[in-house]
């Protein structure tokens, strides 16, 4: 009784690269074992098994694009497996070479009987180098084809394949960039600036190059995106959360006995909501006709989490339907997720407003980047205690600095300071946020 496996629901994602596949033909497998590891522009997800058996036939390899209902196995469920002597299914005529060794899931088959190029050296995958950074465009000859059909000259365009690898996509998008620049610029709206200069820095010293992962290439493009055509503002407050951190500090206990983490982050989540209230354009878009906000009537928080492969943004919902506890487990949840590479392309999407907290590593104010289409964004900073002078003699505060940036086409300056007051106020007595 063989079954076959298909990718789960994975969001609105299609089309995702496979980089990773941690089972090979004739691995008994457990139920929720992991099968294959798949990329999208923002994280990595791990597709576990739906039943225990054992893998009879792979249906994929690395490097391959898949989506919702792609077959990726073929497993013969467990209690129904064939003895050692019986013949193996048709299907699996053509078995894997028989290995004692763990599989490594990141190991890229040897492809060079499907393509004409080998792939690159052992040592230049396990150290990240670039092809591209020897001179050399890692692309296969269908599309380098393409590209000559097209007018490109595949040198300049910038892969994002597996080590680089220019794609049929790749080569696609840099021809739909030159045509937006050009047409920008038609219109007195494209940016001519000067190319960076090509400096061989090896001349100077030792160097050593490091690849930079998919997440920090593609949020690398969207943060360049958002700072050039958003004119952005940025206002700075401080908040006095003295009151605040002893409340918090008084329900510690309580919260740890349900396993939960109360950071102070879950309180700015929900004061942020009260503040959006008052203030609605805050919770908007600008359509891209530029002549409409688009006005929300929910609140879906976006949080910027640290990763090891770079800044992703998962988003809590329908955050003033929920209490302070179930926030404070719903954040720490999706943190780990984040860490772990698990969040998929629904967790990140929806947002109306999102924070960007480094109140945990140090600074005093920084000025964050919008999220497009998203039109305000709060940076929060370490809080320190300072003197501050009331009823005629100096007291020490926890203040937490606050760095508001906001879309300039929607917000103006007045409102944002009219905001961050508004927050101000809520942060220093929390009482406020039951009126």
């Amino acid at each position: 009784m063989l079954e076959k496996v298909l990718v789960p629901d994975i969001g609105e994602y299609s089309n995702v690269e496979i980089i990773g596949i941690a089972v090979k033909i004739g691995d008994q497998i457990s139920k929720e074992a992991e099968l294959i590891t798949l990329e999208t522009d923002k994280a990595t997800m791990e597709i576990p098994s739906p039943k225990a058996g054992v893998v009879k036939e792979l249906l994929v390899k690395l490097g391959d694009k898949v989506s919702q209902g792609s077959a990726i196995l073929m497993l013969e469920l467990d209690g129904v497996a064939a003895s050692a002597s019986a013949p193996a299914p048709a299907s699996t005529s053509v078995a894997a070479p028989a290995t004692s060794s763990v599989p490594d899931r990141r190991v890229i088959p040897d492809r060079r009987a499907q393509q004409s190029e080998p792939l690159p050296e052992l040592v230049e995958r396990r150290s990240g180098t670039d092809r591209r950074s020897v001179g050399v465009a890692y692309a296969g000859p269908g599309v380098r084809r393409f590209a000559r059909g097209l007018g490109v000259e595949i040198d300049k365009v910038s892969g994002t394949g597996r080590k680089a690898r220019i794609m049929h996509t790749d080569v696609q998008a840099y021809v739909k960039k030159s045509l937006q620049q050009l047409a920008g610029a038609s219109h007195g709206a494209g940016i001519n600036v000067s190319a960076a200069p090509e400096v061989d820095f090896a001349q100077f010293g030792a160097i050593e190059k490091l690849a930079l992962t998919r997440i920090q290439k593609i949020s690398g493009n969207f943060l360049r995106r958002n700072w050039v055509t958003i004119p952005h503002v940025t206002q700075f407050d401080e908040a006095d959360i003295t009151e605040l951190e002893m409340f918090r500090q008084g329900q510690k206990e309580l919260a740890e006995k349900q396993g939960i983490k109360l950071t102070p982050v879950v309180f700015l989540i929900k004061a942020l909501v009260a503040a959006l209230k008052q203030f609605p354009k805050f919770n908007s878009s600008l359509a891209t006709n530029g002549e409409e906000l688009v006005m929300k009537k929910y609140f879906h928080i976006g949080v910027a989490v640290d990763t090891p492969n770079g800044l992703v943004v998962p988003v809590l919902r329908n955050i003033d339907q929920k209490g302070l506890f179930e926030l404070a487990a719903e954040l720490a949840n999706v943190g780990k997720k984040a860490r772990d590479g698990k969040l998929t392309g629904a967790d990140m999407q929806g947002g109306c407003f999102t924070i960007s907290s480094l109140g945990g590593i140090g600074g005093t104010a920084f000025t964050p980047i919008i999220n497009a289409p998203e039109v305000a964004i709060l940076g929060v900073s370490k809080s320190q205690t300072k003197p501050v002078y009331i009823d005629g003699k100096f007291e020490p505060r926890l203040i937490l600095p606050l760095s508001l940036s906001y879309d300039h086409r929607v917000i103006d300056g007045a409102d944002a300071v009219r905001f961050t007051s508004f927050l101000v106020n809520l942060l220093a007595d929390i009482r406020r946020l039951l009126l």
